[in-house]
Order: C-alpha cells, then sequence, then structure tokens
C-alpha cells in the first residue's frame, strides 16, 4: 500500500498543507522542532486514530483551533481509499472511503504502518509495558477481533480492579459480582492470549532469520511469550484454567487490590545464542534484535493482509551504525514505502537515499527537491 497524499488542516505547527509522495521513499530533512516528526505523526494519526507520542489528543490541534483534519488516499494492488481523521474537544470522527465509521475499531486496519523510531530502540530493554504495547498495537493492524477482545478485556480489568478495592475496604461485601468478573475476565484473558502466542510464533519466525542475515548467521535469536496464564491446547481449556487460578487467587487479589494475573501482566524475553538478551546483551546486540522485530512485522503483515505496510523511520537511521543501516535501507528497497526523518542526508551512503524525494522542512514551511 501507498500514501499517495496527505492534508493536514489545522495539525500541531501546520496551518494548511497539502503533500504529495514518492512511491517508494521520503525524506523529511530538518533541524530539530520544525515540524518532520509531526508530519511521521500525522501518517501514524490516520492510521491508527491515535497519536505514538501525545498523552492528550488535544495536544495535535493547533494552538488556538477548535479542531485537527488529517486527510489521505491510500493506494491499494486493486484500488484507491480516501481515509480522513477528525480530531476535536468533542472526540474522533473517522472516515474509511468517506463513511463515517461507528468506531475506532472498525477503522483502523484500513492503513496499515510500522513505525521505527529511537525509543523503539528500547523495545527489549524498556518496561514490560513497552512491550506489550507493541504486541497491541501490530496486532491490532492485521485483526478487528483482537481490537475488540482487547477494548473488552480492558473494560473488565478496570471493572474488577475498582471491585477488589471495595473488597478490601469491605471484607464482608459479596464475592458473587467478583465471581461474575473473573468468568468475564478468564474469557477475553484466554482470547488474547491466545493471539499473542500464535503472533509472537510467526513474528518469531521471520525475525530468525532476518537476525541471522545481519549477524552474517553468528546468531541465533528466540523470542518467547512469557505469559502468567498457563499454557493450554485449546480456548476452552485456557478460559477454565484462567477462571480456576483466578478463583484459588481470589483473596491474594483482594488483599493486593489488583488484578495478579493475565495478558496485562505479561511480557517477551529474548536470548542470543541462549544467551538472555535483556540482560546481559550489549547494546548492538539490543538494537539489532529491535531491528530484526521491526523488519519481521513488515513482512508478517504484508503475509497478512497482502500489501507491505507504510514504514515510518523517526530519526532512527542516525541511530544504527553502517551495517544494521544498510541492512534496513536494502531490505525496504523497492518494496516498502518509506517515511524518513532526519537533520540530514550527510553520511547515508544507500542507493535507496539517492533516488528518494526530498522534502525540506522550516517552521511549518516544506519544499521538496522536485520544486
Amino acid at each position: 500500500m501507498k500514501l499517495k497524499f496527505l492534508k493536514l488542516t489545522q495539525y500541531r505547527n501546520y496551518e494548511h498543507i497539502t503533500l504529495s509522495f514518492h512511491d517508494e521513499v521520503n525524506v523529511l530533512i530538518g533541524a530539530n522542532a520544525q515540524g518532520k516528526t509531526n508530519l511521521l505523526e500525522a501518517i501514524y494519526c490516520l492510521a491508527l486514530a491515535k497519536s505514538h507520542r501525545a498523552n492528550h489528543d488535544k495536544e495535535l490541534i493547533k494552538w488556538d483551533a477548535d479542531f485537527a483534519l488529517i486527510e489521505g488516499e491510500l493506494e491499494y494492488k486493486y484500488g484507491v481509499m480516501p481515509l480522513s481523521l477528525q480530531i476535536s474537544s468533542k472526540g474522533k470522527k473517522a472516515k474509511a472511503n468517506h463513511l463515517e465509521q461507528g468506531k475506532l475499531t472498525q477503522y483502523i486496519g484500513h492503513m496499515n504502518v510500522v513505525l521505527f523510531a529511537p525509543e523503539d530502540l528500547n523495545l527489549v530493554k524498556g518496561s514490560p509495558q513497552i512491550r506489550r504495547r507493541f504486541i497491541d498495537i501490530e496486532i491490532g493492524q492485521i485483526s478487528a477481533v483482537y481490537l475488540n477482545d482487547l477494548s473488552n478485556f480492558q473494560r473488565i480489568l478496570k471493572q474488577k480492579n475498582h471491585y477488589l478495592k471495595q473488597l478490601r475496604l469491605n471484607p464482608q461485601g459479596d464475592r458473587t459480582m467478583l465471581e461474575v468478573l473473573n468468568q468475564q475476565f478468564s474469557e477475553f484473558a484466554a482470547k488474547l492470549t491466545m493471539r499473542r502466542h500464535q503472533f509472537i510464533s510467526q513474528l518469531e519466525e521471520k525475525a530468525v532469520e532476518i537476525h541471522s542475515g545481519i549477524t552474517k548467521n553468528e546468531e541465533v535469536l528466540n523470542i518467547h511469550y512469557q505469559s502468567s496464564l498457563q499454557r493450554e491446547d485449546t480456548l476452552d481449556a485456557l478460559t477454565e484454567a484462567t477462571y480456576l487460578r483466578l478463583s484459588e487467587s481470589m483473596d491474594k487479589e483482594i488483599e493486593r487490590m489488583a488484578s495478579l494475573y493475565g495478558p496485562h501482566r505479561d511480557d517477551l524475553t529474548f536470548s542470543i545464542n541462549g544467551i538472555d538478551v535483556q540482560t546481559y546483551g550489549s547494546q548492538g546486540q539490543q538494537r539489532t534484535t529491535a531491528l530484526s522485530l521491526k523488519l519481521a512485522e513488515i513482512e508478517l503483515i504484508n503475509e497478512e493482509v497482502g500489501e507491505y505496510p507504510i514504514l515510518l523511520l523517526d530519526d532512527v537511521l542516525s541511530e544504527l551504525d553502517d551495517t544494521r543501516q544498510t541492512h534496513l535501507l536494502s531490505t525496504i528497497q523497492h518494496k516498502v514505502q518509506t517515511f524518513v526523518t532526519t537533520t540530514s542526508v550527510e553520511g547515508i551512503e544507500h542507493e535507496t537515499i539517492d533516488q528518494a524525494k526530498l522534502f525540506y522542512v522550516d517552521h511549518g514551511h516544506i519544499q521538496t527537491n522536485k520544486e
């Protein structure tokens, strides 16, 4: 898939701007705080209906404006689709092919993106929350069912935690409601856990090959989904086992006033040649692992939806050494529409960059090398 154009209205530091893009590589060049990452963020928002860096939607709206509007046209192998996302104090309105989507979960998935930013280098050594978010975003792009299950699980988790606190304050309270919540919790927790196991297995298969190529067959990468729930072969068996565990742990959860087991507690672990990368891996190994994951994502999305996603590289090339940089650019060449932000293209020696369309960003104003 390719993003043919992007139109922003009152978005961040852009009043009105319309840009058309190269089918392969587009490089956004400029000093810091000029608006390069804002453009990448807008593309990300158009795909996922949320920012990867803003805590509140109002941050996306230009100062003193009432709303922000992101519009674009996506080209698939077999046609085109207009997309739009309006953000205001009243919420978001998302349209696909000019039709307003009833829920954002129905909108997400029309446009697939893979973001690789400097903070993603912390995917390996950062907190478990970062890795869970990575899993949820990537599966959510290719599975509306997963997004819906995740939304339901998060709602029930919130209700359950609230009720646990009530029971902690009133130990004589009725536990019937908690039993009902545990049953609902178990059903959605099992669905998410089974899907995550499947996804990580598929991702590992691709990441292992990519990692081996980057390291010239010197390293073998393994990825393990570390679940707080026991592994079961079927959804029904996992649901039943989860409910049993929650029933046995009821007193403990009330005492802690928190749900102690479930996908909200899970994590990923990585090993290279049998050694834990998070604890004992070098910075180079951790970065290679993160890069392998991102490149594996691209291939997995293509396999699942039949189209390569759009790749967003936010100031990440300068963080990679020549070997990793070359491998990344060679992998995407002629396959993946890519958007790169950088302060300069000097030092990036690759024909992919040489053939790119360049956008020079200066205080929200943009000129291209085609002008």
